[in-house]
């Protein structure tokens, strides 16, 4: 009997702490309705924080970009400023006639050229001075980092400026190095032959600063556990970077890859600047093309068009090298 009492008082106790914790699951819900309520509030708040940017967003980014878009499609021009719901809708005679326009073609082979020499030469150049900085040259480091940077920063009228001089066949910087083994210096500028490839070089030297910072980061990355790895397998300096360090700077090499081709393609204040698109258009890029068919002779239809085949070479281009290059940085 008193065994019986003692289990039957033991079991009691034990039940009475779940009967306990079976009653206190309704007494969370106030705290679940509160949680939720400041999830709420913080959802609230980061709205009415991003309400500023999304505004601004939506009337200066994607109004004009859908405005644009519609504008393609109609015969918009200088009289349709001030009323454009005037404006003819002429379906794709825009798109049509671009691609039987020769000065749009030339335009879009220049730029195709610019890109096709200008970017690996920039990616090059770009990676050896980032190996050179960040391993070879141990004084001075931050001076040369500085000056490789500073073209990135430079506005294009000061660049313009140096450059003019650097090229100028009478007086310029190389017509003297000429004139003193007895040359004469070619008008590199004034030259269709010479022209676009001028521009190029100029173009390499003011953006293989932004080039060379994403390297220097990609190479910092880089676990020195691995090189020391490939060290002691007895690897040569070319080996290991062959073998280990472009393999792991690949992301970055895609990345760099990606956003100098869409700045290439996007080609504008270099001959806008330096040349005007001349001579005989041998400088004219797409760009240039497009703005001259808006605003000198607000065409602005058919500039509309312009820009939206220039987007899709963009993005065929860049969703193109992303498959090329992705797969290999897994």
């Amino acid at each position: 009997m008193g065994t019986s009492t003692t289990s039957t008082t033991t079991t009691e106790k034990a039940a009475g702490p779940a009967k306990a914790g079976a009653g206190a699951s309704p007494s969370l819900a106030p705290g679940g309705g509160r949680r939720k309520r400041t999830l709420g509030m913080q959802n609230a708040a980061g709205w009415l924080f991003s309400t500023p940017f999304l505004v601004l967003f939506a009337v200066f980014m994607a109004f004009p970009i859908l405005a644009t878009l519609a504008m393609s499609f109609t015969d918009f021009g200088l009289r349709n400023v001030t009323r454009p719901w005037e404006a003819e809708f002429i379906g794709f005679e825009n798109y049509v006639e671009l691609f039987g326009d020769e000065k749009f073609l030339k335009s879009l082979f220049n730029t195709g050229y610019f890109v096709v020499v200008g970017v690996p030469l920039t990616i090059g150049i770009g990676l050896v001075v980032a190996v050179l900085l960040n391993n070879g040259i141990d004084r001075a480091r931050t001076f040369f980092r500085v000056g490789f940077y500073a073209p990135v920063v430079t506005t294009i009228v000061a660049v313009a400026v140096v450059w003019r001089f650097v090229l100028d066949p009478s007086d310029g910087l190389i017509a003297g190095l000429f004139s003193e083994v007895g040359w004469t210096a070619p008008d590199f500028l004034g030259s269709e032959a010479l022209a676009m490839p001028s521009l190029i070089v100029m173009a390499v030297w003011r953006n293989v600063g932004t080039v060379m910072v994403l390297f220097i980061a990609g190479l910092q990355a880089i676990p020195t556990e691995v090189r020391e790895a490939a060290k002691l397998d007895g690897a040569s300096v070319w080996q290991e970077f062959r073998s280990v360090t472009i393999p792991l700077l690949r992301p970055t090499v895609l990345y760099a890859t990606v956003i100098t081709t869409i700045g290439y393609l996007n080609v504008f204040e270099e001959p806008f600047v330096m040349t005007q698109g001349g001579p005989s258009d041998s400088t004219l890029t797409v760009s240039l093309n497009m703005y001259r068919e808006g605003f000198n002779f607000f065409h602005m239809g058919y500039a509309s068009a312009m820009a939206y085949v220039l987007f899709v070479v963009i993005m065929g281009i860049t969703v193109l090298q992303l498959r090329l290059l992705k797969d290999n940085t897994k």
